[in-house]
């Protein structure tokens, strides 16, 4: 029997375990010792720090849904914000429902609220802007580390997302 957690637990869960997928990729995994930041952890990808968001993912049937914005309560009421690419490196989000971490570059999802992630193809056969949740599987963040590092397009493998036990990731020019 699966219990419902609260906002908080979910937060925790989420972050616990994305840690745990990132550090099991061989990724560094560096934690803030004082609140308030914009992101949650810090990956340290082949020696490039990469400021990370965690988020709770749902599955909604064949699509993974993630809120990629903050709701806090203020004394006038809840403020609801985005994060943009001053703050973040990227998203990662942890779905309970199939135990899966993802990755979502900010260079992507700079300024939205929400991602939706295909498990499986659009029946009505819809390719243009449909993103494939296989495309985002942590593995992948190694990937954004060489980019980063200035390699427009990643050539071979990258030996971090050749170990993962998931899926091995490959990014799409799909719908982009």
């Amino acid at each position: 029997m699966v219990t419902e957690l609260t906002s908080s637990q979910k937060g925790g869960l989420a972050e616990l375990k994305i840690a745990a997928a990132a550090a099991n990729l061989g990724i560094g995994v560096l934690r803030s010792m004082t609140d308030g930041l914009r992101y949650d952890l810090v990956f340290d990808v082949e020696g490039r720090l990469l400021r990370v968001q965690c988020k709770w993912a749902q599955r909604k049937g064949d699509v993974v849904s993630i809120s990629l914005r903050t709701s806090r309560h203020t004394p006038s009421g809840y403020v609801r914000t985005r994060y943009n690419d001053d703050e973040i490196d990227g998203f990662a989000a942890y779905c309970r429902d199939f135990d899966r971490c993802f990755f979502l570059p900010i260079d992507e999802f700079n300024g939205q609220t929400h991602a939706h992630l295909r498990l499986g193809p659009a029946r009505n056969g819809q390719q243009l802007g449909v993103k494939m949740a296989d495309d985002y599987l942590l593995g992948a963040v190694a990937q954004l580390g060489e980019r980063l590092a200035g390699s427009e397009e990643v050539r071979g493998s990258s030996p971090l997302s050749s170990i993962s036990p998931e899926p091995r990731c490959r990014r799409s020019n799909r719908g982009r």
